[in-house]
């Protein structure tokens, strides 16, 4: 599975491979594909730095990349205790009532949230990117869009390429203007953030839009037959996020979302703003569903609606309140009914293109098995 781009990068096949999880980055370089480390959850610049030294003792020489999230415009003198000032307590006893409800039990005196917005604030990016810029990454990808212009700069001085996700042509094309390598189009079948448009549509929308830009498909892709028709359409490579989810690398630290996942079918997701403000495709719960009421007081605009309830989602994790118990994933999540290795994955992925590749040779008159 091999295109101009994977060859530039020197891996053997064009499948890039997003995950929070460094043991998996590290197995999907190993396999053959170019694994991607999501930085979004380390606030603390030590904890990325000791992750991608265990990245660089694992990867056998391969190259990977790294993703961040930060916004392209900068905003001045805001700090996360003026974020939280504007929310609401109308909304903060919504979330009082909800746990409540469910029985969702406090977290310890002195505990603190695991997981917060502040991963989503362009000073925390800026000191991950300190960091990451030491390791020999050959690819930053940033998931609202293009970074910031010295960001951009800054990684080709260091021959490094840059990736920033797309929901639809005129976002592809602000892309390709601000200097960016590559654009992953991501439809709406996609875990996390998407965009109203399907990955069918939209991959050669973008395609023709940055041609010669390299383009990578993302969003509801999980089997070789469809890494053969994201290429079909023009894609150099493939994107895929959600797949590595219930891998046996992961450390998702719940069984019980591990259960959920590979029990739940590719209708069991919802686009929801229940968990940062914009809409994010994750697994159907008793949560979305209270946010997502017409009765409820609705989601706040992001971040203050990532600061209402991070509290909230790291008890329900930490207890394992199964009706409320969530995360994003796309609707692949219907052919993720097992636990296999990354290696397993890379198998069946470049058995089934191969038997794409042949059926359409076969249907073109060509020669083939």
């Amino acid at each position: 599975m091999q295109t101009e781009l994977s060859k530039t990068l020197g891996v053997e096949h064009a499948v890039f491979g997003f995950t929070p999880f460094p043991a998996v980055a590290a197995a999907i370089s190993r396999a053959g594909g170019f694994g991607v480390l999501g930085a979004v959850r380390y606030t603390a610049p030590d904890d990325l730095k000791r992750d991608l030294d265990w990245i660089e003792a694992h990867v056998d020489g391969k190259p990977y990349g790294l993703d961040v999230v930060m916004p392209a415009k900068k905003v001045e003198g805001v700090t996360e205790a003026d974020v939280e000032a504007m929310i609401p307590e109308g909304h903060r006893q919504f979330v009082r009532d909800t746990l409540a409800k469910y029985g969702v039990p406090e977290l310890a005196e002195g505990e603190a949230s695991g997981w917060r917005i502040t991963g989503w604030m362009e000073q925390v990016a800026r000191t991950q990117l300190d960091v990451a810029f030491d390791y020999p990454i050959r690819l930053l990808a940033n998931a609202l869009g293009s970074p910031p212009a010295d960001v951009v700069d800054r990684a080709h001085d260091r021959d490094v390429l840059v990736a920033a996700l797309a929901g639809s042509a005129r976002h592809a094309v602000k892309h390709r203007d601000a200097g960016i390598d590559i654009v992953v189009a991501q439809g709406y079948e996609a875990g996390g953030h998407t965009g109203e448009i399907a990955t069918m549509v939209l991959t050669p929308e973008v395609v023709d839009a940055v041609a010669p830009l390299p383009v990578l498909a993302a969003g509801g892709i999980g089997s070789g037959r469809q890494v053969a028709a994201a290429l079909s359409l023009g894609a150099q490579g493939v994107w895929l996020g959600s797949m590595w989810l219930t891998v046996t690398e992961a450390d998702l630290s719940s069984p019980a979302v591990t259960r959920k996942l590979l029990a739940a079918g590719s209708g069991d997701t919802v686009r929801s703003r229940a968990l940062t403000g914009k809409p994010a495709r994750q697994l159907r719960t008793e949560w979305t569903d209270a946010w997502d009421d017409a009765t409820g007081p609705g989601t706040l605009p992001m971040p203050l609606q990532g600061l209402l309830v991070a509290e909230a989602l790291t008890r329900i994790q930490k207890y394992e309140v199964e009706p409320l118990l969530g995360t994003p994933v796309g609707q692949i999540v219907g052919r993720m009914t097992s636990e296999r290795s990354v290696q397993a994955v890379f198998d069946d992925l470049t058995r089934g293109f191969e038997q794409a590749v042949d059926r359409i040779n076969r249907i073109a008159g060509r020669s083939g098995k």
